[in-house]
């Protein structure tokens, strides 16, 4: 017998899968500051929450990401607008811009945005030849990988088109001469993909840096791409095993982001 909810049961229901988004997406945040890809408070991750709104959590302007908490992230529709209007926290402009704009987009696939302002990831993003073969890890990206050119600092509404229209049907993608994105539909597949994505750019910075590269030959990238993409779909939950794993790693350093 199918159990119809009432009204006020779908709003519980929405409010704990928020919460979920909430403190997974905070976690995300401390992860990245743990890692080391911040450049100061600049550089955003967000997620979409559940329900009919097309409302997203984004970081409060201003915060350190290890600052960053379940509570204080910040609701907005896709006009940027705070859906709480005495929130005390202003939002990022250029933050704004650039994820409403793949939220926009193909709503499925991209439920989670991830873009930093990392070393590796800026300087991969300054290189004419972009992301290369030359590790197992970046030929996961292999042909998967989309990039948009610099604009200047992403502040015009404008620009929201020509960013979907950059990324396609991929789910990660080189802003030259700025950053690294990635997209996916939850916050563990889509963390995971940009860790894939910072460690495939330090990689080849670092093998660049010590001698020439050996790059991968076309058909052996190809076939690495497919069994390395053909694993990751076997998951029913993408990337929800290793993201556990660092949620542990995180609550023994501190569990101050699931307030």
């Amino acid at each position: 017998m199918n159990q119809v909810l009432d009204a006020q049961e779908i709003k519980a229901v929405d409010a704990a899968a928020e919460w979920d988004v909430r403190v997974k997406l905070a976690a995300a945040y401390r992860l990245v500051d743990y890692f080391g890809w911040c450049e100061l408070i600049y550089g955003h991750l967000t997620a979409r929450v559940p329900g009919p709104e097309h409302h997203f959590l984004i970081n409060p302007y201003g915060l350190n990401y290890d600052e960053v908490t379940a509570s204080n992230l910040i609701k907005i529709d896709l006009d940027g607008n705070k859906v709480d209007p005495d929130c005390e926290h202003p939002v990022s402009v250029a933050g704004f811009v650039i994820h409403s704009a793949i939220h926009m987009s193909h709503a499925e696939q991209n439920q989670v945005v991830m873009h930093t302002h990392s070393r590796s990831g800026m300087a991969i993003a300054a290189l004419e030849e972009g992301l290369l073969p030359v590790s197992m890890g970046s030929t996961a990206l292999y042909q998967n990988i989309s990039y948009h050119d610099y604009e200047g600092v992403s502040l015009y509404l404008e620009e929201r088109d020509r960013l979907i229209a950059a990324l396609g049907n991929n789910q990660s993608m080189i802003l030259r001469n700025h950053g690294l994105l990635t997209t996916g539909r939850t916050v563990a597949e889509t963390f995971l993909r940009h860790y894939r994505l910072e460690r495939a750019a330090q990689v080849q910075l670092d093998a660049s840096a010590a001698g020439r590269l050996r790059i991968l030959d076309e058909s052996i990238a190809k076939k690495s791409a497919d069994e390395v993409n053909q694993f990751a779909a076997m998951e029913d939950d993408s990337g929800a095993l290793e993201y556990a794993a660092l949620l542990r790693k995180l609550d023994k350093i501190d569990p101050g982001y699931k307030q």
